[in-house]
């Protein structure tokens, strides 16, 4: 019996190293900038209508909530495997274009294979999610962060592995976006499977060492990929060997189940070949009879009252045995959840950190251009970087003080948002070295919003439906891509463009345009007509993203005061946590739930 609990035990941790090889290539999401500027001279778009593209890929998320749906009836092999043929399609098709194999598609094909590469991430993080959520119940907050630091490294770690090997060639890094998960993915459906969480002392306190072992092995990767970005452009066989030792770091989680399988085998001959067997008849019996005695004395309870018919109040607290009443941390379906305040709080402040985040993401091959940077890698590499010590930084820090303080989770979400307010006023003064703090601090405060908000609607709403309820809550992503990036951004920039003085040295003045696109109509208007050289302009200097910078900043003060009415509003819910006197909390006033 022991022996078979420890191969559970070992088996999971390999399970949890394939989910971090998974996050660590499924942010091909955010690696749009890398090859965005080669796209749109390729297509001859004007940034409304590359912005478009960017829309579509992340509408890709909005599908998320059919992945959710099949994690509660599939596999996790099944989701994977979803995911990495989807994505092998999406970015293929990518492919041929940009690498000019065929010509160039119409808009609607090119919206199709966008869509197609941004949702096959959505399969891949909810078979990854999902499933070490459960795995990992006692440790929600490092396991997410940990999760979440290598998705937000994945986009450093492609853009220095294509400039290491291929010098930046944009055709070669849409490639490597479309073989390298589709074969993670294949490995990871072998060993990710639903394990037993973890029981009894001794057994968390080892879970818990192996999760520091796997921050430090994150957070030299991290290093290692911060350093060579500050080091600037490498000779051949340095960047060659660079790209071997960014291999071995990745391989490193293996340590963790390696050491595991070592000491197991160590204790089984310490026994003569084998565990001692433990009796566990008795615990068996009373596992099995314990929950069949308390439901019969609760129902005996409720029988043994006796209830006047005619009497009201008699008859309601009567009934109160046959319902249940939903607290925060009760297990709630998706319904249920979309009743409740808290969620509509969660929801919307995480609408204005992620959808400002992906102003950034989409266009910051623009903004570089704008502000006279020749290329933009080392931008991407350095928001990945900070984005993963945002992520896998704030899981440690708020699982640390959820136990030693009782401080509610969503604090670190306000925090997040002012660290984004302050990003956003350097952007828009465009001073020399704007663009390097200002990728620093929103990657900071984006990871911080995805690593947080995920244990937070767990903690919330419970695991059981956590399929749906994460992929209702990442629909922000597309959302806010499209309100803030495809349809403010891009008509933004084009009416800076369009000004004689900001016009560049490649773009052409389109008396039509204004009429055309109009000012929010623009977006839908892109999807009929030709789309041609005529519409391409390019915006130069600090004032093109300057007016989008200011309301983006807005917008996150706006988020900022919906976390701080959810940090009131969940104040018991995570002093009860450290406490464990789940029942103080007070039941939701919108919810009455028959058992």
């Amino acid at each position: 019996m022991a022996a078979s609990r420890a191969s559970h035990i070992i088996a999971k941790w390999v399970g949890f190293v394939t989910a971090i090889w998974v996050q660590a290539i499924a942010g091909n999401n955010y690696s749009f900038s890398n090859y965005s500027v080669e796209l749109k001279a390729i297509l001859q778009y004007n940034q409304l209508e590359l912005n478009s593209l960017g829309v579509a890929k992340d509408v890709g998320k909005a599908l998320g909530l059919l992945a959710g749906v099949c994690s509660d009836y599939f596999p996790p092999w099944a989701i994977l495997l979803t995911g990495a043929l989807e994505g092998l399609l999406g970015y293929g098709a990518q492919w041929l274009v940009v690498s000019q194999r065929i010509a160039p598609r119409p808009f609607w094909q090119m919206c199709v294979m966008m869509c197609m590469g941004g949702n096959s991430t959505t399969w891949m993080n909810t078979a990854v999610l999902v499933t070490c959520m459960r795995n990992f119940k006692s440790n929600r907050g490092p396991v997410v962060g940990i999760l979440k630091g290598y998705i937000g490294l994945s986009t450093a770690i492609f853009t220095d592995l294509c400039t290491a090997l291929f010098t930046s060639d944009a055709a070669s890094f849409v490639l490597m976006l479309a073989i390298i998960p589709f074969n993670i993915c294949v490995v990871a459906m072998l060993f990710l499977v639903p394990v037993e969480s973890s029981v009894g002392v001794e057994e968390k306190k080892e879970e818990k060492n192996c999760l520091v072992q796997l921050n430090l092995i994150a957070t030299s990767l991290a290093i290692y990929l911060l350093v060579f970005d500050l080091q600037g452009s490498l000779g051949s066989s340095a960047s060659k060997l660079f790209a071997v030792f960014m291999l071995l770091f990745l391989a490193a989680p293996l340590i963790v189940p390696i050491r595991l399988l070592l000491v197991d085998m160590c204790k089984r001959r310490e026994t003569n070949g084998g565990f001692i067997e433990e009796t566990v008849v008795l615990s068996i019996e009373d596992e099995k009879t314990t929950p069949l005695l308390s439901t019969i004395e609760d129902d005996n309870h409720c029988k043994e009252q006796p209830v006047p018919p005619r009497d009201p109040e008699i008859v309601e607290d009567t009934q109160a045995c046959d319902k249940k009443i939903l607290r925060l941390g009760d297990e709630h379906n998706l319904g249920e959840a979309l009743q409740t305040l808290d969620f509509w709080l969660l929801f919307i402040g995480f609408l204005s950190g992620v959808g400002t985040g992906m102003v950034v993401i989409n266009n910051l091959g623009q903004i570089g251009q704008a502000l006279g940077h020749k290329s933009v890698a080392v931008f991407v590499s350095l928001f990945s970087i900070w984005g993963f010590f945002g992520r896998i930084g704030s899981g440690l820090l708020s699982e640390h003080y959820i136990r030693s303080r009782g401080l509610a989770r969503p604090v670190w979400l306000a925090g997040s948002q002012i660290l984004m307010i302050t990003a956003f006023i350097m952007l828009a003064m465009a001073l020399p070295g704007s663009l390097y703090m200002g990728s620093i601090v929103v990657g900071i405060s984006y990871g911080v919003r995805l690593a947080i908000s995920v244990p937070i609607a767990s903690e919330l709403f419970g695991l059981k439906n956590f399929g749906m309820l994460y992929n209702f809550l990442i629909l922000n992503i597309p959302l806010g891509s499209f309100l803030f990036s495809g349809l403010l951004a891009g008509y933004l920039y084009d009416r800076e463009a369009g000004r004689p003085s900001a016009v560049g040295p490649n773009s052409t003045m389109d008396a039509t345009f204004s009429g055309r696109f109009g000012q929010i109509g623009g977006i839908f208007a892109s999807f009929s007509g030709p789309l041609g050289a005529a519409h391409a302009q390019t915006c130069t200097g600090g004032h093109c993203f300057r007016i989008v910078f200011i309301i983006m900043a807005g917008v996150c003060l706006l988020g900022c005061l919906f976390d701080i009415v959810l940090v009131g509003r969940t104040k018991a819910l995570y002093s009860s946590l450290q406490t464990g006197a789940k029942g103080k909390i007070k039941p939701s006033p919108y919810l009455n739930k028959k058992t």
